[in-house]
């Protein structure tokens, strides 16, 4: 609802009520504005509605992609927000993602931990909670603001800007976006699922991230020991959010499967097959065998296949193992299973940000299910420098070009960084999201721990400043002076925190009665300029 609609149904019930003395429509109207979502479910509704105009978008033209920056603090994901209404105008395309990386490292009470699914799974919709409770404090904040200034404009009888403020406060956009949230490998078996995926969406979640690891021996993505289980195990966990979903009634949710096929050479079990050529049968035609003359040895467990009886290589961890060189067939399996059987968007988990490698095993899903998407990982993990530097370097030679003057082994040096070479690379890492959407169907660009290592680096250069020669300038300098320099609206971190919001509700309540924190000895007050 507009403003002005707002402030008619506040006074229409107002006015039916005698004994409400000192209730006044317009802060009731302008309340109901700064809290437009009651519940989460209202935000995963709304949400889902804007991711999935925003894939139909892409299908209509891949440079529609977005993006979005890894949070695990509500505070980091309200200043992603604001930053990019500062910048931008517009948070169009750009969504928030919850990693289950940082959620283990940062935020169990188990202290740091690695992604492993053993941090409490409680944790998880706790931060989406939290990340929409400081979204939507962004909102109120910002509507806070243009508020005053409409009075303002008002006590100084300026209907001109009157009426302008009161147009930017009906077409205000909210702070509120897409949450992709990590669910892990579900936490457990398919109950355990549903009910963690209830408690996400409950939070606000429109899309919810599952992969195809076995729960109790679950891996970061970019780590070795990954092992992967049959995809009638995975489906029933895909169809577990489903369900959460739709009892929900939200029915529009999205489904993002991930598959760390590519780098998991191990299973736990062997797939049950009905009949040739069934997802059993296929999922086990990529066991490593040897084939076995007779019974077999105590213990073994037998399989057949094409008529010979085999003996699948298992291991004294006691998991079964792939055949080498077979994971871009099982990632294209898997995502072509997956899609077929409820999910929205696929995640493919690789070793390094190379678009061909993603293309090639995309073009093969497409050729089964042509409008397939992708939700891809812009890690950390990956040295993008070197990645890139060695990817030119292979791609000059390959094409006759002088490569004497480099050597591919040390082109991380920064004796490289102002060479042509490293430019190239450099630009081909501006151009890799707007590349790889339109050539390798990546329709989500993401970044899983960038605050993490942000944080990290900030506080080195601070602590070196501020506890060196520096001293005190190293704060003022570096921190505070960038901030009023660049209009951080954090410099006045009173307001940020909520203080002029409670000043507003103090006047509603009590009226010319209302201590308030915002007089003249607020030495926020120091940066009005």
């Amino acid at each position: 609802m507009s403003y002005s609609e707002e402030l008619s149904k506040a006074e229409d019930t107002i006015a039916g009520e005698a004994a409400w003395n000192g209730i006044d429509a317009d802060s009731v109207a302008r309340m109901r504005l700064q809290n437009r979502f009651r519940t989460g479910l209202d935000i995963a509704r709304y949400t889902a509605d804007i991711m999935r105009r925003d894939m139909d978008a892409y299908d209509a033209d891949p440079a529609n992609y977005t993006q979005s920056l890894g949070c695990w603090h509500g505070f980091i994901g309200q200043q992603k927000m604001i930053s990019i209404k500062k910048h931008f105008g517009s948070t169009k395309g750009r969504y928030l993602y919850l990693s289950g990386w940082m959620v283990a490292a940062l935020r169990s009470e188990f202290g740091p931990l690695p992604d492993q699914s053993m941090h409490e799974k409680t944790s998880v919709p706790a931060l989406i909670e939290e990340l929409y409770t400081f979204l939507r404090q962004a909102d109120s904040r910002e509507l806070g603001g243009l508020f005053r200034a409409l009075d303002d404009a008002r006590e100084a009888g300026d209907a001109n800007t009157a009426r302008e403020i009161q147009a930017k406060i009906d077409g205000f956009e909210t702070h509120v976006v897409p949450i992709i949230a990590d669910i892990d490998a579900g936490f457990g078996n398919a109950e355990a699922t549903y009910l963690l995926a209830k408690k996400m969406i409950e939070a606000g979640a429109c899309a919810l991230q599952i992969e195809n690891q076995v729960s109790d021996e679950k891996q970061c993505g970019h780590q070795d020991g990954k092992v992967t289980v049959p995809h009638e195990d995975f489906l029933a966990k895909v169809r577990a959010c489903r369900y959460a979903f739709m009892e929900l009634g939200v029915e529009n949710g999205i489904i993002v499967t991930r598959t760390d096929s590519l780098g998991a050479g191990l299973t736990k079990q062997i797939a049950y097959s009905k009949a040739p050529g069934d997802i059993g049968d296929q999922y086990n035609a990529f066991l490593d065998c040897e084939p076995v003359e007779g019974a077999g040895n105590p213990g073994d467990v037998l399989i057949n296949r094409d008529g010979q009886l085999m003996r699948p290589k298992r291991l004294p961890s006691n998991l079964y193992q792939f055949r080498p060189g077979t994971g871009a067939d099982r990632c294209v399996l898997d995502c072509i299973t997956s899609l077929q059987h409820g999910a929205d968007l696929l995640w493919i988990e690789t070793e390094k940000p190379h678009i061909e490698q993603i293309a090639g095993m995309v073009d093969r899903i497409r050729a089964v299910v042509p409008n397939a998407k992708l939700v891809y990982n812009n890690s950390p993990s990956f040295n993008w420098t070197l990645n890139f530097r060695q990817q030119v370097y292979d791609a000059w030679a390959e094409g006759g070009q002088d490569v004497g003057g480099y050597d591919r082994d040390r082109l991380m040096s920064a004796e490289y960084d102002m060479s042509d070479l490293a430019a190239e690379a450099d630009e081909r890492i501006r151009t890799f999201q707007k590349d790889a959407a339109a050539r390798a169907g990546i329709f989500h660009h993401l970044i899983t721990l960038p605050t993490y290592h942000t944080a990290a680096l900030s506080t080195d250069n601070l602590a070196r400043e501020y506890f060196g020669e520096q001293a005190m300038l190293g704060y003022v300098k570096n921190v505070q002076r960038k901030e009023i320099r660049e209009g951080i609206a954090c410099v006045k971190h009173q307001n940020m925190a909520g203080s002029d919001i409670g000043d507003d509700h103090k006047e509603y309540f009590a009226g010319e009665a209302a201590l308030k924190a915002g007089g003249s000895h607020n030495t926020m007050n120091q940066f009005a300029a």
